[in-house]
């Protein structure tokens, strides 16, 4: 709600540059009835996520919102442009050169190019996104825990599954995963984006995900987006009230063969331990607390690696004095769109990639999904292989 009428005046200061320099590409472009179709077409592409969230009625409600998630990424785009723009205004009229691109032809020049331009990164953030790439990495853990033969796993976090990402991803992302022969397959949370409503075809996804091929099987934790809510354009509303499970959630990970772990670890094949953490911020929204990692991990066989999937790359410290071996963690998307993917850094110690923190390794995929924007800019959608070498059994 604080953030809607800035949006408003935001849209308004975009709206304002493209009527006067619709005037400036031509005199037709002036008259009354041309601006309202163009301010009409622009009114309901920026209202989409709002008109979407009102609508009960399928397939409206479908489209206007997967129109929405498109348009957010548009709409970054634009505004970053548009201001780059009048700040170089700004600072051209108080220079030497302020009379070298005066008038409305090169008004009209320049606001063709910046359209250009908004146009081709939006695109291409668009089908990038559903580009998956495979990222491998080679990691040594501390030579006190046995685990005998290198182990290979497969991290994947951030699905999203709803309005942006469906059968399709789906279908390559487990293509992807199971051309690498890995021996464990792990989700770290964000499996779903909200609204489970949201997937076109739950029973098909599910059934996608069923085909995913592993030694030790696949599991997940949860996600802070694996809760049940009301979202608009990717923020949900606060509540004092406990948000009550989804049962639909559980039931569809049943069907995928997808085993969560929240708060719970179990010991593979005599080989490791793997534990799955309750997310902080869905704990906080369903009124429940979370093991700290030192009692979540008391009474381990010291000798055996300590795998964890913890959705949020937080708490590593506290991890990696618990003896942790491997922290496997996504929720930063490394951004997701630039410059995004250039702030995160000031937020995360590790916003995506493998980092050592003490006798830990800390990996953070930037996720399979996408979230809000329906674009990748600067980051890729991944799945991260990880091969995990160790003291081998005398």
């Amino acid at each position: 709600m604080f953030l809607a009428p800035i949006y408003i005046l935001v849209n308004l200061y975009i709206m304002r540059w493209l009527v006067l320099w619709m005037g400036a590409c031509h005199r037709i472009l002036q008259s009354r009835g041309a601006r309202f179709v163009v301010i009409a077409v622009y009114a309901a592409l920026a209202t989409a996520m709002l008109t979407g969230f009102l609508v009960r009625t399928e397939p409206l409600r479908r489209v206007l919102k997967t129109i929405g998630f498109f348009w957010l990424g548009c709409f970054a785009y634009t505004l970053q442009m548009v201001l780059l723009l009048d700040l170089a205004r700004f600072a051209l009229r108080r220079s030497a050169w302020r009379g070298a691109l005066a008038g409305s032809r090169w008004f009209a020049v320049i606001g063709g190019i910046a359209l250009c331009m908004i146009l081709l990164v939006s695109a291409y953030g668009i089908f990038h996104a559903r580009a998956i790439k495979v990222k491998e990495y080679t990691i040594e853990i501390s030579g006190d825990k046995v685990l005998g033969d290198p182990l290979r796993i497969a991290l994947v976090a951030d699905l999203h599954l709803g309005y942006s990402v469906g059968e399709r991803h789906m279908r390559n992302m487990v293509e992807n995963i199971n051309a690498q022969d890995v021996d464990l397959v792990c989700i770290a949370g964000d499996i779903f984006d909200n609204e489970y409503e949201a997937i076109a075809n739950p029973d098909r996804v599910a059934e996608i995900l069923k085909g995913i091929k592993s030694r030790y099987g696949v599991y997940a934790c949860w996600g802070n987006h694996d809760v049940s809510e009301k979202i608009l354009a990717g923020f949900t509303f606060c509540s004092d009230k406990a948000v009550e499970r989804d049962p639909r959630f559980e039931g569809f990970l049943k069907k995928a063969g997808i085993q969560i772990l929240e708060d719970k670890v179990i010991q593979i094949g005599g080989r490791f331990y793997l534990a799955g953490r309750k997310d902080p911020d869905k704990a906080k929204k369903e009124k429940e607390s979370r093991l700290a990692p030192g009692k979540l991990l008391e009474g381990l066989n010291p000798e055996l690696p300590i795998i964890v999937m913890d959705h949020q790359p937080d708490e590593l410290d506290e991890l990696a004095q618990a003896g942790v071996s491997v922290d496997l963690s996504g929720h930063t998307h490394d951004g997701q769109m630039f410059p995004a993917n250039l702030l995160v850094r000031l937020r995360w110690k590790n916003p995506a990639g493998v980092m050592k923190i003490g006798e830990m390794w800390s990996c953070v995929t930037s996720g399979a999904g996408v979230w809000g924007p329906a674009m990748r800019v600067g980051t890729d959608s991944e799945i991260l292989i990880i091969n995990v070498k160790g003291t081998e059994r005398i």
